[in-house]
């Protein structure tokens, strides 16, 4: 007994906090691109961090439940429906055996992510739940949601319904994002006016924005004239193969700058100009086609104390959620 999809939403898959340490072998962590809205969620439920969750991006599943639980969805503001009647977002609820959840159309934000009393009971793959599409590992089937799939979910921790999020630790889905981003450790290549008018150009969010990537809109940027090394490409932004970590900033040709999020390759033969920190990577993941991005240059103070607030910001919503 568990759950039902009667519908899966556009791309709805099971995330969990990661599966870190097979970067070295090309598996990427995966994860939710949302890693503070998929703990509160599980907290709303009195999960532990690392239960499963269900990540809804832009559509959510339509889902029976075939026992009671408790349930929560923190993350964009994705309006859920229990047997047709609003519930709360940031907020968890009782279902009940037979009843139906589904969601209406999106607001604001790309991801919401959807908890369960007990998590979702799905296989451990090299020790996360996690769902890696693009290597079939993990989640359910090594796949996005199907219609007719039976999800389990696992033993509940009795939480009660009714916990809530405080308004102040809510996230909120502006239509404009400022991120904050470590430059290198290619931006040499660029020329000075290219790598002032990447900091200062006004990007727009194209539709191609998934768990492996997020493509960006604004400028053609220059890069240096050179000899290409041996074993690199001949476009300008080629470089021979280097490791991509999370976060890394590529433009291939000059054009249309990519954030590589959570399901990335592990390397590859392009520039990193830049690498968006830790703290910013929610803000990422929660970004919807067409909403504009500054990228803000901070250095590796910036970076921690922006990394402690983050920390700070949890500690918080523990506290208030209990």
């Amino acid at each position: 007994m568990g759950v039902s999809v009667l519908k899966p939403g556009l791309a709805t898959t099971v995330q969990d906090t990661g599966r870190p340490g097979y970067y070295n072998v090309g598996i990427p962590p995966s994860g939710s691109l949302d890693q503070y809205s998929s703990l509160a969620a599980n907290m709303l439920v009195g999960n532990g961090d690392d239960a499963a969750v269900l990540e809804c991006t832009y559509m959510g599943p339509e889902l029976r439940f075939d026992q009671p639980a408790t349930v929560a969805v923190a993350g964009a503001d994705l309006p859920p429906l229990l047997n047709g009647e609003p519930r709360p977002t940031w907020e968890s609820f009782a279902v009940g055996a037979g009843d139906v959840l589904s969601f209406g159309f999106l607001r604001s934000g790309a991801r919401a992510y959807l908890a369960v009393s007990g998590g979702f009971d799905v296989p451990v793959a090299l020790g996360s739940r996690s769902t890696y599409a693009l290597g079939a590992l993990g989640g359910h089937r090594g796949r996005a949601l199907a219609a007719g799939d039976e999800l389990p979910i696992g033993p509940a921790g009795g939480a009660a319904p009714r916990r809530a999020v405080p308004e102040a630790l809510r996230r909120n889905h502006p239509k404009h994002r400022e991120i904050r981003v470590m430059m290198g450790l290619y931006d040499h290549r660029l020329t000075d006016s290219a790598r002032r008018a990447f900091l200062e150009t006004e990007w727009r969010l194209t539709p191609v924005a998934d768990r492996t990537g997020f493509r960006y809109r604004g400028a053609e940027l220059e890069f240096r004239d050179r000899d290409a090394p041996f074993g690199a490409g001949s476009d300008p932004s080629n470089i021979v193969d280097a490791p991509y970590p999370i976060g890394s900033i590529q433009i291939p040709g000059g054009v249309e700058p990519i954030v590589l999020h959570r399901d990335a390759v592990s390397g590859g033969g392009y520039v990193m100009v830049g690498t968006v920190i830790s703290a910013d990577m929610d803000d990422v993941g929660q970004s919807a086609p067409n909403i504009t991005t500054r990228f803000t240059e901070v250095d590796l103070d910036g970076a921690l104390r922006a990394r402690h607030e983050r920390a700070a910001r949890l500690d918080a919503l523990r506290e208030a959620v209990g």
